[in-house]
């Protein structure tokens, strides 16, 4: 067995975290993780010196990009005032991050509970929808993916949860997606008539409208392969909440804070506005686990003269907080949201372009900087390069394209037959060009398996 005294310093590192720390969502042995020594802009360094490119933001959520040294210094400052208070105390970047997101939030969304991660806002918006409205069923989607705690795990469809989500948390219904390049009703979007609304209107009915707490959608959808809704979706479920006194939340982990080209994902259609929004990520880009719960004016005067309880010993912590608010003025003075809108397109035009010469890109789904390239083995059969929730055996092809991405320098996130393309939101041309030119490289494996 090889000594720390016989290791390289990157052995060293990657051998502790084997041996004394658990992986997430991956087996434990066999595997060959990057050893991070630094990070700064869009870029990962290891400790060889190789340079990776970061085209998921992390997991979606380092939108300001690495290393912002603003967001170092207002914690550190923070954290030479008060490091800790209880939540039944304030501190001033409580109230400034609180109203920053009132002013940022569409209508009257001008409350927040502060949670300490995504799956953290997702379990308090649900106990806080049935604690309002006395009603226990939440509806979600099944291609949807909304924490990995039990209540959020149930929520979302997301089949990593099948194995210990034997006893699953009671009263949610699952209903399909919009999924326009799978049609489950095998319609066009052009003619269809909404059957992915009407199916969520008959699941209504038949749960019976006054069991129905919520309805949870993500702003935009993310993992479960950036699944575009139609144009006017979102509000035909808006007016199907409205019409049964249903409440509306958002998920907006992923979605959230610039990172569609909007502060939020509802922003892009319409007016939409939820009773409620969750959200972690971008609220601090990952610098710090920080999430938020933020509701209606409504919601919250309803526990004016009564206890809300709900509650978490480090909610509105207020060295989170403290990035949090630094966080948000760095996307309105660099001018982030902007960027990512005018990004997204710009990668949606170079995307277009490499469909001519790469057969095995099916389809492209995009929202700003939130975009997944779903490859095939035949553009008409549409038949996946890896099934949904493919085994092992499965991901032959789909690990040979992943390891050539990380080969030629990038770290992207792959899962089943999808690329996803979610780079920081200070991402520039020329840095989209040298990522799409790598994954460009990758799919030409792909491509060797079209029939």
């Amino acid at each position: 067995m090889l000594t720390t005294e016989t290791l390289s310093e990157t052995e060293e590192i990657v051998q502790n975290s084997m041996d004394y720390t658990l992986f997430s969502w991956s087996k434990q042995k066999g595997i060959n993780p990057i050893a991070v020594k630094y990070a700064e802009g869009i870029y990962l360094y290891d400790y060889e010196g190789k340079r990776y490119i970061d085209f998921s933001s992390g997991l979606m959520n380092v939108n300001i990009g690495h290393g912002n040294p603003r967001v170092a210094q207002a914690v550190m400052e923070q954290m030479q005032q008060v490091s800790y208070v209880t939540p039944s105390c304030v501190t001033k970047v409580r109230g400034e991050l609180g109203k920053k997101l009132a002013e940022i939030t569409p209508g009257n969304l001008t409350k927040t509970l502060f949670t300490v991660c995504g799956a953290t806002a997702i379990e308090n918006a649900i106990k806080l929808a049935r604690l309002y409205t006395g009603r226990h069923k939440i509806i979600t989607r099944y291609r949807a993916f909304h924490g990995a705690s039990y209540g959020a795990m149930t929520a979302g469809g997301d089949p990593r949860k099948i194995a210990s989500d034997a006893q699953q948390a009671p009263n949610f219904v699952h209903v399909e997606d919009p999924y326009c390049y799978r049609c489950p009703w095998g319609k066009e979007i052009k003619t269809c008539n909404r059957e992915c609304v009407s199916h969520i209107e008959r699941v209504i009915d038949f749960e019976g409208p006054e069991t129905v707490a919520a309805i949870l959608m993500e702003g935009e959808s993310g993992t479960s392969g950036c699944i575009k809704y139609p144009p006017d979706y979102l509000k035909k479920i808006r007016a199907l909440c409205d019409k049964h006194g249903i409440l509306l939340i958002a998920d907006e982990v992923m979605s959230g804070f610039g990172r569609t080209g909007k502060w939020f994902g509802v922003d892009n259609h319409g007016g939409v506005v939820p009773d409620m929004i969750a959200t972690a990520k971008g609220i601090t880009a990952g610098y710090l686990p920080l999430g938020a719960l933020i509701v209606t004016d409504k919601i919250a005067a309803a526990f004016d003269d009564k206890p809300l309880m709900l509650g978490l010993t480090y909610s509105a912590h207020p060295v989170t907080c403290s990035a949090g608010v630094e966080v948000l003025k760095i996307y309105e003075d660099e001018n982030l949201i902007e960027n990512a809108a005018n990004m997204g397109r710009y990668i949606e035009d170079k995307v277009e372009e490499m469909k001519k010469t790469h057969p095995s890109i099916g389809d492209f789904r995009n929202t700003g900087l939130l975009g997944c390239i779903e490859l095939v083995k035949n553009r008409n059969t549409k038949e996946p390069m890896a099934p949904y929730n493919a085994k092992a055996s499965e991901m032959e092809i789909m690990n040979k394209v992943a390891a050539k991405i990380k080969e030629l320098g990038m770290y992207a996130f792959v899962r089943w037959n999808y690329i996803f393309i979610a780079p920081p939101l200070s991402v520039t041309a020329a840095q989209v060009d040298e990522g799409l030119d790598i994954i460009s490289q990758a799919i030409s494996i792909a491509d060797e398996y079209i029939y």
